[in-house]
């Protein structure tokens, strides 16, 4: 008897990786095989911080686990350093061809477990196109993100025709948008295509790519989606082929045990360290894989939270603590050994469970956003890039569980971060909204929850009983 062979496919960023993982297991729990395939460099990167995690992550992977393989991307060394949106473009166009050599090749191997069905990221709707050119018939876009943000793919068409941005997706003028009453504001200035690079033809070609998955988006029945009706209601109801089926990581499953696709070895020293402090009162400090600081801003940053007086763990990645920032920072942590922590990477939902964790300083990347929250968690938002200021919106005027740093000269200050650390510590409403918030996150994937029940009928759309 054959069995369900799904092929997962995220984009290359851990935003992207990690609740694709998260379904995988899902999928996995009930006897379906899924492969899981990278890109080579990020998957040489996954498979490097495994290797460094030793035994402690040998049962995530294996015959009856993920299978994670890697396809070429045909980027040299060299051109890695190009701009974030030339490689996305350029993956685009070169990785088709490998997966379709790579789908014809796991199905040789087996008659049983040929591959019977693709999950794509939403950012990458032309592995839909391999599938069906491969004649695989069910065929799934996936995501990430909220849904808010996918009913921004979806106006695109709608933003033309209103003039609100013009044919290279450049906003006519600055403003404050809204898709509809009670939803999220949003900045023009904001969208994703106008910030990927200050060079116009970059935009231009990055947003031309933009089109083309939206359009992926459009032409599918439905797209699963890694959020809820209690957290998005007007969104779905906005952009109803949105099928909520999470949030993944609120799943108990998903929630301690951190699963196989971290881009860099954690440092779990971290939560002894932890154990040592008083409940609520860590500021925890970390903004994601992506974001990046001048000297200046680090340095503010650091005497923010030394002027705070109170208690800190901060994420500072090793290609953020450079040369240039390395010996400031340790003389930082030398300073305030006793109350200050820093580690290149740490785990993120086991940090947030800790009942010493006071508020989550981020960058309001979605899948930290989501992991505050179903932690009940109070938020400093400082957001950098893609949907990040849709979910600070979120989290400040719309679920009310956290702050904006203001950004007076464009440097925020230490004055300012220290008068937010405390505001937001102070004010036992953050706490309480983030208690009432978490309790309505976890809601949908409980048993009789709405996204668990959605859950359900995917799995049983892929095993074919639906």
């Amino acid at each position: 008897m054959s069995r369900a062979h799904v092929l997962a496919l995220p984009a290359p960023a851990q935003g992207h990786v990690n609740p694709l993982m998260d379904l995988s297991h899902e999928l996995v729990k009930h006897g379906i095989k899924v492969t899981f395939v990278n890109k080579d460099s990020t998957h040489k990167q996954i498979m490097k911080a495994q290797e460094a995690k030793g035994e402690e992550n040998k049962e995530q992977v294996g015959n009856d686990r993920v299978q994670l393989v890697s396809i070429p991307d045909s980027l040299k060394q060299d051109e890695e350093a190009n701009s974030r949106p030339e490689r996305v473009v350029s993956i685009s166009e070169v990785m088709p061809k490998k997966l379709e050599k790579l789908i014809q090749d796991i199905n040789e191997e087996s008659d049983n477990e040929k591959i019977s069905c693709v999950i794509a990221d939403g950012t990458i709707g032309w592995a839909l196109e391999v599938a069906e050119k491969m004649g695989i018939q069910r065929a799934v876009l996936f995501w990430p993100a909220s849904a808010s943000f996918l009913a921004l793919f979806l106006s695109i068409p709608k933003l033309l025709h209103d003039g609100i941005i013009d044919g290279d997706g450049r906003p006519t003028k600055d403003q404050i948008i809204q898709l509809a009453p009670e939803m999220p504001a949003m900045r023009t200035t904001h969208f994703l295509w106008t910030q990927v690079s200050d060079n116009l033809n970059a935009q231009k070609n990055f947003f031309n790519f933009i089109m083309r998955g939206s359009k992926n988006l459009e032409s599918k029945d439905w797209v699963i989606c890694n959020s809820s009706i209690e957290l998005e209601s007007p969104a779905f109801a906005f952009a109803p082929k949105a099928l909520p089926i999470g949030p993944l990581q609120g799943r108990k499953s998903n929630q301690i045990n951190h699963l196989a696709g971290s881009f860099w070895p954690e440092d779990s020293t971290c939560l002894n360290w932890l154990d040592l402090q008083p409940d609520k009162s860590v500021i925890y400090v970390a903004f994601g894989s992506l974001a990046k600081f001048d000297h200046t801003q680090m340095q503010e940053l650091a005497l923010g939270l030394e002027l705070s007086n109170k208690p800190f763990l901060w994420v500072v990645r090793l290609d953020i603590n450079d040369v240039e920032n390395y010996d400031f920072l340790k003389g930082i942590e030398d300073r305030l050994f006793s109350r200050g922590k820093l580690v290149s990477w740490a785990p993120q939902q086991k940090v947030l469970s800790h009942p010493s964790i006071a508020c989550f300083l981020s960058h309001c990347g979605w899948n930290s956003t989501i992991e505050g929250v179903i932690n009940g968690v109070p938020f400093l938002c400082w957001p950098y890039f893609a949907d990040q200021f849709l979910n600070e919106t979120y989290i400040c005027d719309i679920w009310k569980v956290g702050l904006r740093l203001d950004r007076n000269s464009g440097i925020i200050s230490r004055e300012e971060i220290a008068s937010k650390i405390k505001q937001v510590l102070l004010d036992e409403g953050f706490r309480g909204r983030a208690s009432q918030l978490k309790e309505k996150a976890v809601r949908g994937v409980k048993y009789d929850g709405s996204s668990n029940k959605n859950l359900n009928n995917f799995i049983d759309w892929i095993k074919g009983t639906k």
